[in-house]
């Protein structure tokens, strides 16, 4: 549910993008619509590598990374996706584009797309409950995570764990809140003269533009030494908490927005 709702909260497409999303329909054979809203494509996990990326035995036909392309890709289920399809995942995921070659041709689709995946703690859905009791045993539970692997994990910036939910719950934000707030951060980000926004910083923008200050940049040297951070991944946190200072109408890095960005890691069990 929540990650539907994110098609409605990320801000509508520009007249190039929806042109992109335009072409890449009709190598679908679909119809283009030229709708604001980005595409939000959800493949079963039951789904092939090819349909997931594309392919064909005589012609190169587009995947479902292709059609989501400035859009968003959602994966439910994580762990029940082929392990061939969370793989090859990783290059997409990095270099924003796949290429597919078959005897007859060879193609290239960009792939730049937020990626979002779904998945139970265990394989009985318990493990976190505090109403049911799991029926997984250790070796299950560790079987079950073992299906991804830390390369593919490592490439994704963001970990939340759900909780039960109760009678008292409410909501903190609509969609329409949030939509605004996100329209608001990308603004700063383009005023601030970036040519590509947060998500998508190259190394020599990352230094440029995520400002550390002092406490901020002794809390990440602790982090890397602690966590044994790769490369990989201390550019992440500092897009991240890029991105919370700019929610927060920073111009820094401060502690408490690299803490948070530290607290979305991914955590062991």
């Amino acid at each position: 549910m929540i990650a539907k709702r994110l098609h409605y909260i990320l801000p509508p497409v520009t007249s190039d993008e929806l042109l992109d999303i335009a072409k890449l329909d009709s190598l679908d054979g679909v119809e283009p619509h030229f709708s604001p809203l980005r595409p939000f494509r959800s493949p079963h996990h039951t789904s092939t590598p090819a349909s997931v990326f594309g392919g064909g035995s005589h012609k190169a036909q587009i995947g479902e990374i292709g059609l989501a392309h400035n859009g968003v890709l959602f994966f439910d289920e994580l762990p029940h996706f082929q392990k061939p399809v969370l793989e090859a995942l990783r290059e997409p995921l990095e270099d924003k584009k796949i290429r597919i070659s078959r005897v007859n041709t060879k193609v290239e689709y960009p792939t730049s797309f937020l990626f979002i995946a779904a998945m139970n703690p265990c394989s009985c859905g318990n493990l976190l409950s505090t109403s049911q009791d799991c029926r997984c045993s250790e070796r299950d539970i560790v079987r079950y995570k073992n299906r991804l692997s830390d390369p593919f994990l490592d490439r994704i910036d963001l970990y939340v764990q759900m909780q039960n939910i109760n009678p008292d719950d409410s909501s903190s934000f609509s969609s329409e809140e949030l939509h605004k707030k996100v329209l608001y951060a990308h603004k700063k980000q383009l005023l601030r003269g970036q040519t590509n926004l947060n998500g998508q910083l190259e190394d020599a923008e990352i230094e440029k533009y995520c400002s550390l200050e002092d406490d901020a940049k002794s809390i990440l040297d602790q982090a890397i030494l602690h966590y044994q951070l790769s490369f990989r991944s201390i550019k992440k946190i500092q897009k991240v908490a890029r991105t919370i200072a700019d929610l927060d109408n920073s111009k820094n890095i401060s502690k408490s927005h690299l803490l948070e960005a530290l607290s979305y890691r991914r955590r062991e069990a």
